[in-house]
């Protein structure tokens, strides 16, 4: 679906979208969370000296706890703002394309609106799909797709009752698509020739059988050719490519925790699909009766299960050494395996159907592997264990 580079790009996103939510949950005392942008060309000098007239403007503040909170929040801005130099950034956070806005806001949480628009692709397609029941207009950007705007009409039946003539139906229903949608005509407007290249190039593709979003859902489909770019159409074809596998059982195919881990560590996974919500957590445990380590994959099920932190043969106490989100170690560990990793949604009805089916994760494989040939006893599947 990607080559190494929009790999790149797609978990830089992934990233985002993860510190943006953590950003967005986090709440303080009074003003004392401060949120600071700066534009690529803005000067150093400039944000320095705001911060110095806001300490002096905080100083003022009366209550006492808001106050040396807020004091404490911007003398941390300031520390931080003496890592930037001329020639580079070093920061906790850098965003892999410029954030054109400048923002300056004392509050009780963090304003991450600027941030969301690095989540947007740089590719917004506007659909029309029209019919004899109304008109839908909408967009299509990365995988989100929008209805913006959509109304019915009433036109006559192509067949009136007994005794009318279908003649004059024909009529009546020609006169009222004459005057749908309620304009005198659809202008183009533009420079050059792009305004007439449009109105002939096949971007208008008058073939699809539906209106309203059954009719959207159809013209993304049929523009598929003109959107491959769009992470909603890649996104549909690589599961699509991962669910043929499957019905062919060809057995170069893998999902589910468990099985996925062990493919992984024998390097048969080409490519590794994970859903970008996926709520398990990777434990490196020590047993404290032996030293040894155990790794463990939870969910929040199994982590409220106290006996996932207990050796299962002596009932010995499992130290949490670490603890990190799968989806964060496969992040940084991913080309350690020689796999190409794929975050997807659960917004694509295929998306959907893998994250509820084959629990949001699995793999499309070099070559055939038997799973079941490979299997251990376990008490729980879904726990999966190994020494470290």
């Amino acid at each position: 679906m990607a080559d190494g580079h929009e790999t790149d790009k797609n978990i830089e996103i992934w990233k985002i979208k993860k510190l943006i939510k953590a950003l967005e949950s986090a709440r303080g005392n009074g003003t004392s969370m401060i949120s600071l942008i700066m534009p690529p060309r803005d000067q150093i000098s400039r944000v320095t000296k705001m911060l110095g007239d806001e300490y002096g403007t905080a100083s003022n503040i009366k209550s006492r706890v808001n106050r040396q909170s807020v004091l404490a929040a911007i003398t941390s801005a300031q520390q931080r703002l003496k890592l930037y130099n001329k020639k580079k950034v070093t920061i906790d956070f850098e965003p892999f394309k410029p954030i054109n806005a400048s923002l300056y806001l004392c509050d009780n949480k963090f304003h991450t609106e600027a941030l969301n628009e690095l989540l947007e692709s740089d590719d917004k397609f506007g659909f029309i799909v029209m019919d004899g029941n109304g008109t839908l207009f909408g967009t299509l950007s990365g995988n989100t797709r929008e209805v913006l705007h959509k109304f019915t009409v009433d036109l006559p039946k192509k067949h009136g009752r007994g005794g009318q003539s279908a003649l004059r139906f024909a009529r009546l229903r020609m006169e009222k698509r004459h005057n749908y949608p309620n304009v005198a005509g659809l202008i183009l407007a533009g420079s050059a020739d792009f305004k007439t290249e449009l109105s002939q190039s096949d971007m208008f593709d008058p073939h699809v059988s539906y209106g309203g979003e059954n009719g959207f859902n159809q013209a993304i489909e049929l523009s598929a050719e003109i959107l491959s770019n769009v992470k909603f159409i890649q996104e549909k074809r690589l599961i699509g490519k991962y669910f043929e596998e499957i019905s062919q059982d060809t057995g170069k195919y893998v999902f589910g925790v468990e099985d996925t881990l062990k493919a992984l560590e024998m390097g048969a996974v080409e490519t590794l699909i994970v859903w970008e919500n996926l709520e398990i957590n990777r434990y490196v445990l020590k047993n404290a009766a032996t030293g040894e380590n155990v790794i463990k994959h939870l969910g929040k099920e199994q982590e409220a299960d106290q006996s996932n932190f207990r050796d299962a043969a002596t009932a010995a106490e499992l130290e949490v050494q670490e603890k990190v989100s799968l989806l964060e170690w496969f992040a940084n560990e991913y080309k350690r395996f020689g796999c190409m990793l794929e975050f997807v949604t659960n917004k694509s009805q295929e998306g959907s159907q893998f994250c509820r089916g084959f629990g949001g994760i699995g793999g499309m494989l070099r070559y055939q592997l038997d799973m079941r040939s490979l299997d251990e006893p376990s008490d729980d599947e879904e726990v999966y264990e190994d020494s470290d």
